[in-house]
């Protein structure tokens, strides 16, 4: 089988790497993309993966460990999540700037940075849960806005942006 060694149930030695199937994927992917995005001169895509891939190796450097190594898919998906807050954030000061230049560009990074998210909650999803859990803890009034919130972002476990699920959650109260 091609990436094992012969001898054992370890992968092979490819350079003074690992291949490694089981953590990484999104990593590989992103480099693959990377290489496509290269050939297709698409250089907007091109910085953005280089980008997502240097924000990777930050990462793991952040938490001690060698910069040759491949991030988790959870921590990715996480560092990604970082990075398109910021560009969200960044469109909107360079939009109340006045360069929407700027911001059209942080826009399309934003684009091609949501393709390797998970699939986010929808405000109806984020509503039925918000329902069920508020019957479930008991929570009546306003007073337990903040009880319910977190109850509903453990539930979703990073599948729903927070500003939509406090707008969910304090729309059932108003």
């Amino acid at each position: 089988m091609k990436g094992f060694h012969p001898s054992s149930s370890l992968p092979a030695p490819v350079g003074s790497f690992f291949i490694c199937y089981t953590r990484g994927m999104l990593a590989q992917k992103i480099r693959e993309n990377m290489k496509d995005a290269m050939r297709a001169k698409d250089q907007v895509r091109l910085d953005t993966l280089r980008g997502a891939l240097a924000a990777f190796t930050n990462e793991l450097v952040a938490k001690g460990k060698k910069p040759t190594e491949e991030l988790d898919d959870k921590d990715a998906v996480a560092v990604l999540k970082r990075l398109a807050k910021q560009r969200k954030e960044a469109a909107e000061v360079y939009q109340t700037g006045g360069r929407a230049e700027l911001a059209e560009k942080e826009l399309n990074e934003l684009k091609i940075i949501e393709q390797y998210l998970p699939q986010t909650a929808s405000r109806d999803e984020i509503e039925k849960v918000a329902r069920a859990k508020m019957t479930e803890l008991g929570v009546t009034d306003a007073s337990g806005v903040g009880k319910l919130t977190g109850a509903v972002m453990k539930e979703f476990a990073g599948r729903a942006d927070g500003n939509d699920v406090k707008g969910v959650v304090q729309s059932l109260f108003s």
